[in-house]
């Protein structure tokens, strides 16, 4: 019995072999012979139309970046607060640490007191002299004349002595000198009154009105100084650190904190060399995270990388080979502010064409 049976399961072991190789031929006619045979089932057949239809997907995968700012005082001093602490949320212009404004306001103080000074000489330049400035110009000019009037009357009289032999050379020389004097005293006091209806000189008044200048200048600088003691937010984010802290002396540009921005939320992607014609500036994008809680995030693309570069280790791509990639940054909405510094991200490009069709198109 055992004899009889053997040759049937030979045969049968035959039978299954050519059927396995015929399946084997059938699948490889699938794939390489670019057709369908057509006694296959219909269900088949739609399957087939499908594996070999180009995918119209363009999957991505990178990572959140969240760009982190090292903010710290425009001026030197020493740390009289700090309104913030590490973990805290912050809005553009909130006030986030100020100096010790002592030196601040007394340099303010002292720059206003010049600037009003200044001031005070360009208006006296540019509104001439006062009236009773010139009427006692004049006041003098009639003293000196007066002085001259009587001058020459002594020399006249010393003259007439001197001829009628009942003078001496010594006093009608001593009579000339006090007329000369007299007379350039008079000239004296001519000029003078000729100064001060003229008014100041048009070089005079420039040299005024740049002084104000300089001082109105000095005021701006103090006062900015000032107001650059508070520190204060840039944009929106969250305190990543605190640097210093309170009665710390920080020079100009020290770090106080580190902010991380909250908008925007870039993703650093890369995309393969033969789907870069799929990928537009501009083009839709749904960022799903590994934290099924965040739910699909909506973004575009914002940049593409005009310089090839070689896939970087942190990246993970199907085909997991090394290969020249464009370095993209996608644009993610999240306004619950659930992303974080180098999470992982999977990138629908919404609306890429086929890449059978962008090459027919080409």
């Amino acid at each position: 019995m055992a004899e009889r049976i053997k040759p049937r399961r030979r045969a049968a072991i035959v039978v299954v072999a050519a059927l396995i190789l015929a399946a084997g031929g059938l699948g490889a006619a699938w794939v390489y012979g670019g057709g369908a045979p057509q006694e296959l089932p219909q269900r088949a057949l739609a399957l087939w139309r499908a594996w070999r239809a180009p995918s119209s997907e363009l999957v991505l995968q990178g990572n959140v970046e969240v760009r982190q700012v090292n903010l710290g005082f425009k001026v030197a001093g020493r740390i009289e607060k700090l309104a913030v602490d590490e973990g805290d949320a912050v809005r553009p212009g909130e006030q986030l640490a100020s100096l010790e404004k002592v030196y601040f306001t007394d340099a303010l103080d002292q720059a206003r007191a010049l600037r009003d000074q200044a001031a005070a000489n360009d208006l006296k330049m540019r509104t001439g002299n006062r009236l009773e400035d010139i009427a006692q110009a004049e006041a003098n000019l009639e003293e000196a004349q007066a002085t001259l009037k009587n001058a020459n009357q002594t020399f006249d009289r010393a003259e007439a002595l001197l001829r009628a032999a009942s003078g001496t050379v010594k006093d009608r020389d001593d009579a000339l000198a006090a007329q000369r004097v007299a007379t350039a005293k008079v000239d004296v006091a001519q000029q003078a009154l000729n100064l001060m209806k003229a008014g100041y000189r048009v070089e005079d008044i420039a040299t005024a009105r740049a002084q104000l200048a300089q001082q109105d200048a000095a005021v701006a600088v103090a006062e900015r100084q000032l107001a650059d003691a508070d520190l204060v937010a840039p944009s929106a984010g969250v305190v990543q650190s605190r640097v210093r802290e309170v009665g710390a002396i920080v020079n100009v540009g020290d770090p106080v904190f580190v902010l991380s921005l909250t908008t925007p939320v870039w993703v650093r992607a890369y995309v393969a060399e033969p789907d870069l014609p799929r990928v537009k500036p501009g083009m839709a994008v749904v960022a799903r995270t590994d934290n099924p809680a965040i739910g699909a995030l909506k973004g575009r693309v914002g940049f593409i990388s005009t310089v090839a570069e070689f896939t970087p280790k942190t990246v993970e791509t199907t085909e997991l080979r090394t290969a020249l990639v464009y370095r993209l940054r996608v644009v993610v909405d999240d306004p619950d502010n659930a992303l974080r510094q180098g999470m992982p991200v999977t990138l629908d490009v919404v609306g890429a064409q086929p890449a059978a069709r962008v090459a027919s198109a080409r």
